[in-house]
């Protein structure tokens, strides 16, 4: 049988669906063996085996491979993108930390980030969720605001996705699938088509799936997340992930400097001299007490 390239652009337990780049054609797959670490925007080989089914033989390296972790497992996002979009909103309240540990994921992966701001017609709510996203605006990171359901400020969005391979990633309720709907015009109906074929209608809003882009690119959507583990990741991994604590590495007077109550700890130093904000080390305190790996 003959070798095919493809993609995997949906992923639904030991199920993926895989998108052939020349024809656009779909086929069901299920990989060889009884393990699959496979995620949506994964390059693959795979062989036919019935009419629009086939086995999965083999993936290509990743450029990137965003995940989350806990001390017991895994949960896989997105293979190969290049950017991520975290979404948030106005209303309902979303959790800094939570966009700081997806941030220091990313940063970990070398992956550009952009943050979102939807609901921004809602006058009301606007300043308190300017006033949280402000230490990450002050930290280089883009915000752009829109209201996606009545499609306010898309165009600008729109222009920053084109021919980027995006990965789409927020809380519940912050307006994620509306967004989807606004880009994709036909997202609704490639779900329904994916629960089809399943015979199923409970992954509608449980798989990750990859959209191709009206005007170039591709975007990836998987679902709300209310936790974002870094297990995977080592102390020192996790100090690199925050883009304001470079400048002060390596500058403690101890080399194996916790930032706890060392003296003379650069960081510290840089808390008080507000080059670091109180907050952001205080989410890298909850992180690192999660981990188990040495720095």
């Amino acid at each position: 049988m003959t070798d095919i390239q493809g993609t995997v652009v949906a992923a639904f337990g030991r199920q993926y669906e895989i998108r052939l780049p020349e024809t656009g054609e779909l086929l069901l797959c299920y990989p060889r063996g009884k393990k699959s670490l496979l995620a949506v925007g994964d390059r693959v080989t795979v062989q036919r085996t019935a009419p629009g089914q086939g086995v999965i033989q083999a993936s290509a390296p990743r450029t990137t491979f965003l995940y989350r972790s806990d001390l017991w497992r895994q949960k896989l996002i997105a293979a190969n993108a290049s950017l991520l979009v975290l979404v948030v909103a106005t209303e309902p309240g979303f959790s800094a930390e939570l966009l700081t540990r997806c941030l220091v994921a990313a940063e970990h992966e070398n992956m550009r980030a952009l943050l979102v701001l939807n609901k921004a017609d809602l006058a009301d709510r606007l300043p308190a969720a300017r006033l949280l996203l402000a230490p990450f605006e002050n930290l280089g990171y883009p915000i752009l605001e829109l209201a996606a359901l009545s499609g306010t400020g898309l165009s600008p969005l729109k222009v920053l996705l084109k021919g980027e391979a995006s990965v789409l990633v927020g809380q519940s309720g912050m307006g994620k699938s509306t967004l989807i709907n606004a880009l994709v015009p036909d997202a609704e109906a490639q779900t329904r088509e994916i629960s089809s074929a399943l015979d199923s209608g409970k992954h509608t809003t449980t798989f990750s799936r990859l959209y191709q882009l009206p005007d170039g690119g591709s975007l990836i959507d998987c679902p709300g997340v209310q936790a974002f583990g870094l297990a995977h990741l080592t102390r020192g991994e996790i100090e690199s992930g925050f883009p304001e604590f470079r400048p002060f590495l390596n500058r403690c007077r101890f080399r194996d400097c916790r930032h706890d109550r060392e003296p003379d700890c650069a960081l510290r130093a840089a808390i008080e001299a507000r080059a670091i904000t109180p907050a952001r080390f205080a989410h890298y305190q909850r992180i690192v007490s999660e981990q188990m790996a040495p720095g």
